[in-house]
């Protein structure tokens, strides 16, 4: 017997979400900062800034910076992340995951803290090129947590919010998801602690790919 669908449209993070690259980014914030002699932010400081537009980012990763180096910053950290973003995957079963909500005729997007120029890469290299309807960067509309890429998406699509599901690891992305009024999901596996989630009351806190993979099967 075959449930009714729940949500129509269901977007996703990228990066801790669907892309394994929670370290890479931490180390590349990290490198950058080394580069121009500025503080080096702790991993967990540059690890929660994750899902946030770049510039955003480093401003909270390292305040008190001069405004005018914060340029030259974000240069490095995309010299030290784009030489090393090969070395990256997916989550063991995100492909999988991704091919039965296809075939289940759910809209498939994502919005992401990531530039233009990385969110293509990535899906490129991930081979993922064409497996979403609708995507948004942090270059090209608000930056998490303002709802305009969710909203954004759901208007490119005709979904409402009670039948749009925002999914992502960071508080900024159930941020995104309270202020567009749509419901949540949140996985653990990614930048944020699975603790810091209980405000924005997310539907579920998923461990894994694989629980993520089951939950939508049986909920969405």
């Amino acid at each position: 017997m075959t449930l009714p669908r729940r949500f129509d449209l269901i977007v996703f993070d990228w990066d801790g979400t669907l892309f394994d690259s929670t370290a890479l980014i931490v180390r590349c914030i990290q490198d950058a900062c080394a580069d121009l002699h500025a503080p080096v932010p702790s991993d967990e400081a540059a690890a929660f800034v994750i899902g946030l537009g770049l510039q955003d980012a480093l401003r909270q990763a390292v305040p008190g910076l001069p405004a005018a180096h914060y340029p030259e910053l974000a240069q490095r950290y995309r010299h030290h992340y784009f030489a090393r973003q090969h070395e990256f995957s997916l989550f063991k079963g995100t492909l999988e995951m991704l091919q039965m909500l296809k075939a289940r005729h759910h809209w498939l997007a994502v919005a992401t803290g990531k530039a233009r120029r990385g969110l293509d890469e990535a899906l490129a290299h991930s081979q993922l090129a064409g497996i979403f309807d609708g995507t948004r960067t942090a270059d090209e509309t608000a930056s998490k947590p303002d709802p305009r890429m969710l909203l954004e998406l759901m208007r490119e699509f005709g979904a409402d919010a009670e039948r749009t599901l925002m999914i992502g690891d960071t508080t900024h992305d159930l941020q995104l998801a309270l202020n567009a009024g749509t419901p949540s999901l949140a996985v653990s596996y990614g930048a944020h602690a699975h603790e810091a989630f209980g405000p924005y009351a997310p539907l579920a806190v998923l461990h894994s790919t694989a629980e993520l993979h089951q939950w939508l099967q049986d909920h969405a």
